[in-house]
């Protein structure tokens, strides 16, 4: 963070006047400063990390911190972070992880309750002055200031939801009573954050101000001009027991559709703890610690903390030495190309995008501006972001970019002819990247000059919403190159999963028995509805036909032949009606017509029947069979890596921790027994690969 009033912080405090004791060396994760006008100015600082986290001794800290500011009272404290990026991203979730029994988790709650509860109540002003992530338990932390300011690259959440928990340091009490009740149970049971801008016209936050005017609004909050807005009458009616009764049967309604109670419990114990306790904030903190510990140790809440430290593994890989893309070029402006062009405006880079067609670049930029105004730009960043993608039909900006990224139909001889044309004009050090779905990459550089510089990068349709790239290493690729392929995944926010240059890579390679294993039963008679069912039932996102639509039924088919031709293994025959479709024109949901009519975005769909008994394995188990044999043939090099990218890449229920440790969990001997028996039941392609025998 920068600015002059964090800039007076570091050169001034040296100079400010007398205080107690408060600058104390002892302190490892705060730093402490008393200015000229007795203001307490304590900085979360937590040692040896690029962030902040609420870990225990961070808090032990705070605690006597506190005891040192009701000691000797100064006339107001300001807490902000001294990070450069961010407020604080929550409670370190591997000391939670490393409790054994919900009374030792309980224990740790009450502790860490116990000194938030002294901060607020403190008998001197508390201002929090948030910047950039404020998550979880930073700001159930800032929750027990008086007042909240927030600079405007703020956002605040709280998203425990997402690793099965709900709010455990008092934001399920606090949150409800400082804001409208229903926005409050909204943003804990979706875990969505809000920019700073939502934020305060929710009410969370008191102001927002740019960080030059800091010391203004530090003054007006001294002075009383700046305080917190008065609840309406309607919240504090929503909080009343029989408004709750109400409401939390709606709520229950409206979270069970979109999360299974039995998968998900931690929505619907949220709501209980609101209903019974909403109206008593000491009761809804004490029930909140004991929920919240019961949650913790439930199996969804275990993978899904699993689910968490991959999704920080793939992360890692993106950070390292390798110098950032500042231009990207993107050839090719169908569905993929103009999607990825888009993301990468969106996300900050300069891109130029070439098509011989006009249209598809104007359609780029429209696809552009509604990314904006789903991600609820204003006018001016929308703009700025327009600005940032430059239309490119002379495909004059291949000779400037960074990061040359190919994106045209899944032809061999159409992508080489493209490299052809492209490579002399490439500076020196230029990444040349395709984002072929399935064809291996040493057809593609076969007429390369330089193979160094030639790296896959697979990105997953919706660009805006799939984290997973595959960065695809073919022979002769350069470790630069694929270090700098992977940090351009983290430069625009995305999970890069290292895969081999094998047929399908990983994730078309194990999603594709799935999604054909599906059509044959449906050419088995069973209707569409009944088999996506099944794989709702067992926690996918989607069923696998309307995934199939989704994908697009040519683009199934092209990846299906694909490894029907080059795969050693059994594959499920490709059934006739997947061709015949094709043939038709019945993509899926871009033509309107696939294994479901389209309307407006969604498939229209019949009541489901109950699937029958064993429906679930003989979807699923081709998936998990496809895992195993990647892994034994070092496609991707680990479990947690492959775990990681079928989650992200597929929607793999999260709940159950990835592929192979959901294997692992029911056990490798159970899950080949019950291959072999499919096999015998409907033919070789449920062979148990090898891999389930290992230890």
């Amino acid at each position: 963070m920068s600015g002059p009033i964090f800039g007076y912080l570091q050169t001034r405090a040296p100079v400010m006047g007398p205080a107690p004791s408060l600058s104390s060396p002892e302190l490892q994760h705060w730093q402490l400063r008393l200015d000229a006008q007795g203001v307490a100015w304590l900085l979360m600082d937590q040692a040896q990390s690029s962030v902040n986290t609420l870990s225990g001794p961070l808090l032990e800290e705070l605690d006597q911190i506190l005891a040192q500011l009701e000691a000797s009272p100064p006339s107001a404290l300001v807490l902000r972070s001294a990070k450069a990026g961010d407020f604080c991203l929550g409670a370190d979730i591997g000391e939670f992880r490393r409790l054994e029994g919900e009374a030792a988790v309980v224990q740790q709650l009450q502790r860490a309750h116990a000194i938030v509860n002294r901060l607020e109540q403190l008998n001197f002003p508390t201002l929090a002055v948030i910047h950039g992530h404020c998550l979880g338990g930073g700001l159930e932390l800032a929750l027990c200031c008086d007042l909240r300011l927030a600079l405007p690259d703020a956002r605040l959440g709280l998203p425990e939801i997402l690793l099965g928990l709900h709010p455990g340091l008092g934001g399920t009490a606090r949150l409800p009573h400082l804001i409208d009740p229903l926005q409050a149970m909204t943003l804990m049971l979706t875990g969505k954050t809000l920019n700073a801008r939502r934020a305060y016209q929710a009410g969370l936050v008191d102001a927002v101000i740019e960080e030059r005017h800091l010391e203004g609004a530090l003054r007006a909050a001294r002075e009383g001009s700046l305080s917190r807005r008065p609840r309406r009458l309607k919240s504090k009616l929503l909080n009343t027991r029989a408004a709750r009764q109400i409401v939390a049967r709606q709520m229950r309604a409206k979270t069970a559709e979109k999360a299974d109670p039995t998968h998900y419990p931690a929505p619907s114990a949220l709501i209980d703890l609101w209903q019974a306790h909403g109206g008593d904030a000491d009761a809804m903190r004490q029930a909140e610690t004991r929920s919240f510990a019961k949650l913790l140790h439930t199996d969804t809440a275990q993978n899904l903390v699993r689910v968490f430290f991959l999704q920080e593994k793939l992360k890692a890989l993106t950070r390292g030495d390798a110098g950032p893309v500042r231009w990207v070029h993107v050839i090719g402006a169908g569905t993929m190309g103009a999607d990825i062009a888009a993301w990468c405006a969106y996300k900050g880079l300069a891109v130029s995008l070439h098509d011989p067609k006009a249209d598809s670049l104007a359609k780029t930029v429209a696809r552009t501006a509604e990314l904006c105004r789903r991600k609820h730009l204003d006018e001016t960043r929308t703009r700025a972001v327009l600005d940032r993608l430059v239309p490119d039909p002379d495909n004059q900006g291949v000779s400037r970019a960074d990061l040359v990224i190919e994106a045209v139909p899944e032809k061999a001889d159409l992508k080489r002819a493209v490299y052809a044309e492209i490579e002399p004009r490439l500076k020196p050090g230029t990444l040349l990247a395709t984002n072929t779905s399935s064809i291996p990459l040493e057809e593609l550089q076969q007429t390369l000059a330089d193979t160094t510089r030639f790296v896959g990068l697979h990105f997953f349709n919706p660009v805006a919403h799939m984290l997973l790239v595959e960065v695809v290493a073919p022979a002769g690729a350069s470790e630069e190159t694929l270090a700098r392929a992977r940090a351009f995944a983290g430069q625009i926010d995305r999970r890069p999963a290292p895969v081999a240059s094998a047929p399908g890579f990983l994730v078309n390679r194990v999603l594709m028995p799935y999604l054909l294993e599906a059509v044959t039963l449906l050419d088995e008679g069973l209707a569409p509805e009944t088999i996506d069912r099944a794989a709702k039932v067992f926690g996918m996102p989607l069923g696998p036909l309307e995934l199939a639509d989704r994908v697009g039924l040519d683009i199934c088919l092209d990846v299906a032949q694909m490894l029907a031709e080059r795969l050693q293994a059994p594959m499920t025959p490709i059934p006739t009606c997947l061709h015949e479709m094709v043939d038709r024109n019945e993509l899926g949901q871009k033509t309107g017509q696939g294994f479901y009519r389209w309307e407006a975005g969604k498939a229209e769909k019949a009541d489901a029947d109950d699937p029958p008994a064993g429906l679930q394995d003989r979807l699923l188990l081709p998936l998990l069979n496809a895992c195993m044999s990647c892994l034994r043939e070092g496609v991707i090099e680990d479990h947690d890596l492959l775990d990681g990218a079928v989650i992200f890449g597929t929607g793999f229920a999260p709940f159950r921790g990835g592929p192979l440790h959901y294997a692992r969990q029911r056990g490798y001997r159970e899950i080949a027994d019950r291959l072999e028996q499919l096999r015998q039941r409907h033919g070789e392609r449920f062979k148990p690969d090898p891999g389930w025998s290992d230890p």
